[in-house]
């Protein structure tokens, strides 16, 4: 398979929410996916998704240069804005504790997210990413003087998976 050399922008971007199997997906679908039907997340803005691995560097006594490197844990994280619109990234977030407070512990909701690059102008030539099991770690509500009304979260994913076309 050639390898894609296409170019895009964010205007090419679009960004799609799915439940993952289990009881954290269900609540996602049950609080937040199925009542707000927010499949496809719109305005959103400054979509950043980072995969840190761990690297460990061992050296023997004498030397300069590392003698070996070898990986370590793998962090999948990331943080993405967007015009504030209504509750579902809080609910996200939350769970059922976003409407009152739960007299014990709660379950906090796990969604999959895909972020899908196509150009118009190259059909079939598609860049895309999905996230598994992603939880958002925090939230935060913008309402500066000049400027909409935004809200911003900060997520951790345990795993990517990503496909280019052609």
């Amino acid at each position: 398979m050639p390898a894609n050399t296409s170019i895009f922008t964010d205007a090419d971007g679009s960004l799609t929410l799915s439940v993952p199997t289990g009881t954290e997906g269900e609540a996602a679908q049950n609080l937040v996916l199925g009542p707000y039907e927010l499949l496809t997340v719109g305005r959103v803005s400054d979509v950043h998704v980072e995969v840190h691995s761990e690297i460990h560097v061992f050296r023997e006594v004498g030397r300069r240069l590392p003698s070996e490197l070898r990986a370590g844990s793998i962090t999948i994280s990331g943080t993405i804005g967007r015009a504030y619109i209504n509750g579902a990234l809080i609910k996200l977030l939350l769970g059922e504790a976003a409407s009152s407070a739960p007299a014990g512990g709660f379950l906090q909701p796990a969604f999959n997210m895909t972020l899908l690059l196509e150009n118009a102008a190259a059909p079939g030539v598609r860049n895309t990413a999905t996230l598994h099991g992603v939880k958002i770690e925090d939230w935060s509500y913008d309402l500066d003087a000049d400027t909409i009304v935004r809200e911003a979260i900060r997520f951790r994913a345990l795993s990517i998976d990503v496909a280019d076309e052609p």
